[in-house]
Order: C-alpha cells, then sequence, then structure tokens
C-alpha cells in the first residue's frame, strides 16, 4: 500500500534540505583537566601566549590561523624565533591582542573569518582561559608549553592535544618521536664518558624576556645534559644570574655564549664583558680561546629546535670522537626543516655576525 506524504510533511522535508547542517562536536580535555566541547574538524584557530603558534608550526597546522598577536608584527632586525622566520607571511594577519597572552576580546571577535578555537598557552590563572571564553564565545583550549628535561611529557601532551583538534594526530606523534630519537642518540653518543672525563662547561648570556649580560644562565640546560657535559651551575632553577666568584671559583674548561646577548648594545652584553673585564679576562676558557657562541634558545618561549641544534655543537665541539659522522650546521638545518619546514642556519648565522658555532673573539 502507498503512503502519500501530506503538505505539512512536504513543509518539514522541504525545510530540513535546505537548513545548513549543524556542525558535529566533541568533548576534550584541556590541560587544566576542563572537559571542553569543541567543534569537529577544525580549520581556523588563533594561538594565544609565548610559544603557542611555534608548536602550531610544528605540527605544520599553521595555515589555520586567522590572527596573530603583536611579536608576530613588531619588525626586528634580529629575529631569532626559527618558526617565524620560516614563516615571515605571519605579520600579515590581523592582530588579535598583545604578545604573552594579553588578548583582546573585541579583537578576536572582529576576527573574519572567525577562529573556531582559541590555543592558550601558560596562562597565569584558569580564570583567564574562562573569562576570555565567556567574552568571545569560542571554546579556550589551555596548553602546557613544557621544556625538554621534567616538562617534556606536558609538552608532548600539548602537541596531541593540538594535533587532534588539527587533524594532526600523525604529525604530532613523528614530533614527538623525533624529539624522543633525536635525545637519544646525544646520551647514547656520550654516555659511557667517565665522569672524571668530562669537560666543565658554562653557558653565559641566557636571554629572559630580553636580552641579558654574561652572568645570566639556564642552569638546567638541556644540552649540557643530553651529551653529559659537567655543568657546575646545574640545577632545576629556570634561570640564575651567577656571582663573579663563582664562575672564578668554578673556572670553566670551555665557555659557550648564548648569542642573544649581543643585541644589548654597544659596550655592553657578554662578550664584550668577556673582552674587557679583568676578572673573566682571568678565566682558563678566555685565556686559551675556548669561548664559543650558540644559537639563542629563549625567545618568545624556547626554540626547541634550537636546542637541538646547539646541542650537537656542543658534543661535537667537547667530545669529536663521538661526533665524527655529524657537521653542526649541517644538523642545524635538518632540524629547523623537519620542525619548521625552512633550512634557517645561514640566515640566523648572518643575523647573528656570523658567531653561531663559532669561536669568538674574547681576546679583542
Amino acid at each position: 500500500m502507498k503512503r502519500s506524504i501530506g503538505m505539512g510533511g512536504m513543509v518539514v522535508l522541504v525545510v530540513a534540505l535546505f537548513l545548513p547542517a549543524r556542525a558535529s562536536a566533541k568533548e576534550i580535555a584541556d590541560s587544566f583537566g576542563r572537559i571542553l566541547t569543541v567543534p569537529d574538524g577544525i580549520s581556523r584557530v588563533i594561538c594565544s601566549g609565548s610559544g603557542c603558534l611555534r608548536l602550531l608550526t610544528y605540527l605544520t597546522a599553521q595555515d589555520a590561523i586567522v590572527g596573530v598577536d603583536s611579536i608576530e608584527k613588531q619588525g626586528s632586525r634580529v629575529d631569532v624565533r626559527p618558526y617565524a622566520l620560516a614563516n615571515p607571511r605571519f605579520k600579515n594577519f590581523p592582530l588579535f591582542g598583545e604578545f604573552r597572552g594579553k588578548d583582546n576580546p573585541e579583537l578576536i571577535l572582529a576576527l573574519n573569518p572567525a577562529p573556531q578555537v582559541i590555543f592558550k598557552v601558560d596562562p597565569k590563572t584558569l580564570d583567564e582561559s574562562i573569562t576570555l571564553e565567556e567574552k568571545t564565545g569560542i571554546p579556550v583550549v589551555t596548553l602546557r608549553y613544557g621544556d625538554l628535561l621534567d616538562g617534556r611529557a606536558a609538552f608532548y601532551a600539548s602537541l596531541r592535544t593540538m594535533g587532534g583538534l588539527m587533524g594532526k594526530s600523525d604529525r604530532a606523534e613523528k614530533v614527538v618521536a623525533f624529539f624522543e630519537e633525536t635525545i637519544a642518540d646525544l646520551e647514547k653518543r656520550t654516555r659511557d664518558i667517565p665522569e672524571a672525563d668530562r669537560t666543565s662547561v658554562f653557558l653565559g648570556g641566557v636571554a629572559f624576556a630580553g636580552p641579558h649580560g654574561f652572568l645570566s644562565t639556564e642552569p638546567a640546560y638541556a644540552p649540557f645534559s643530553f651529551v653529559h657535559a659537567r655543568n657546575p651551575a646545574y640545577s632545576k632553577q629556570l634561570k640564575a644570574d651567577i656571582s663573579k666568584e663563582k664562575i672564578v671559583e668554578w673556572n670553566p674548561d670551555v665557555i659557550f655564549l648564548d648569542l642573544a646577548t649581543m643585541r644589548s648594545g654597544d659596550k655592553s652584553g657578554g662578550l664584550y664583558e668577556l673582552q674587557n673585564d679583568t676578572v673573566y679576562r682571568s678565566l682558563s676558557a678566555v685565556k686559551s680561546g675556548k669561548v664559543y657562541g650558540l644559537i639563542p634558545h629563549n625567545s618568545y618561549n624556547t626554540n626547541f629546535e634550537s636546542t637541538m641544534a646547539n646541542a650537537y655543537f656542543v658534543g661535537k665541539l667537547l667530545y669529536p670522537d663521538r661526533f665524527q659522522d655529524v657537521d653542526p650546521a649541517s644538523k642545524a638545518d635538518a632540524i629547523f626543516g623537519f620542525l619548521d619546514g625552512k633550512p634557517l642556519f645561514a640566515q640566523l648565522n648572518e643575523m647573528l655576525g656570523g658567531y653561531v658555532f663559532a669561536k669568538l673573539p674574547v681576546q679583542e
């Protein structure tokens, strides 16, 4: 028996055909453990907070951004952020707020197209993310930036969360595997060096929210740990200013200088201090010319690719017999190429006066 559709049924059918399909959604947990409902198939985002866009770039998902914070639009003669050097077009996107997570809800609401999700790295409080979500009506996925030592699990978790939402889960796993395999390679080459044969080292001039002088260091500097160098400044502190007396007491065999210190200006910065301060000039490493330049690794949070590139140079310099197959500049380009999509060593070296992985002129 045939059934006919009445006029009422026809109206419902026609309306249903022409209504926009409701976007599917899913639930996820962010780094604070909040359960969020987010759209499925995300293709438009913004990244808030120090280093957030770097993580998206590692995942090759940076084409999804619809706006940037102010750090991406600032012009700088010396910009040592590899992800930004590889993507100069970032500066052409509309602004949604100030750098370091100082978001402007009105600017976010004015973005066209609008972001479906806001990724936010390391807000000071959970309330910061909740308030931004309430003011914009856009889900705010909070992430931990992490580091390559005790914070490595947090770093990997953020890559996986971001990758899962962006349809880049496979890429996230490849990035995690890349770091794990690279760190394992460094450690395998050097782990059996007897303690008595390990070279003592010091890293000076480390940048933290801007350039600093020679005494600024990162006690838990990951490359020193990866290649089992003897680091007398070691502690779990992220940053510290070491006294001159301690430097003299330690009298390291080799000194490395974070070349961000060269942005301190004329007659200042780590290199100038080593050249002119009589206390530093008494150090064995300075007398023997064993002072070398490293790629700045702290610029809008940690540039993990620069950290890994530096680790291979440090290992090659301290233990050349263990790194005979490694050319540090080529290795750096391989790392930049995988994580940022472009070899960048020559560009960085030119910006930094040709001092990257080079002996520095401390005797001048």
